[in-house]
């Protein structure tokens, strides 16, 4: 499956830019049905004026982004779908079919990471990908020619 993200800018809750990247070319997993677990893992963090993380917060993200892609690329328990940055807070989007495999993963992937991250993680079930659907919807940018 081909992995291609886009990027745009929207205004959050509070006013301020929020930064979403979103996941394209989901639509045979949304199709199989075996995904129906939408998990919300969320970092609450100190926001610059402009509502984004200072450069520290930033980098332990980015660290932390390259953990989760890197270990669900390899291990297909969840599909990462979005990634939503300000006003405060940082929240990655995954779909799962198991919500205690996805749980295993998840800690596997940040066994690396030595720093204590602070998130906050829900599941609701989702089966239409609502979610994402919502998201995709205001947010999506298409391939241009060179990227298709």
């Amino acid at each position: 499956m081909a992995e291609r993200w886009w990027s745009a800018p929207m205004e959050g809750d509070g006013g301020q830019r929020v930064i979403v990247t979103g996941r394209d070319h989901m639509e045979k997993i949304i199709g199989s049905g075996k995904m129906p677990y939408l998990i919300r893992v969320s970092w609450r963090y100190e926001a610059l004026a402009d509502g984004m993380p200072a450069e520290r917060d930033a980098e332990l993200m980015g660290r932390v982004q390259d953990a989760f892609e890197k270990t669900f690329r390899k291990d297909k328990a969840a599909y990462l779908v979005a990634i939503f940055t300000g006003e405060g807070r940082r929240d990655w989007l995954f779909y799962t079919g198991n919500l205690n495999i996805f749980n295993k993963v998840f800690n596997r992937a940040l066994e690396d990471i030595a720093e204590t991250v602070p998130f906050e993680i829900e599941a609701q079930s989702d089966p239409e990908w609502s979610e994402y659907k919502e998201m995709k919807e205001l947010t999506y940018i298409p391939e241009d020619e060179e990227e298709a």
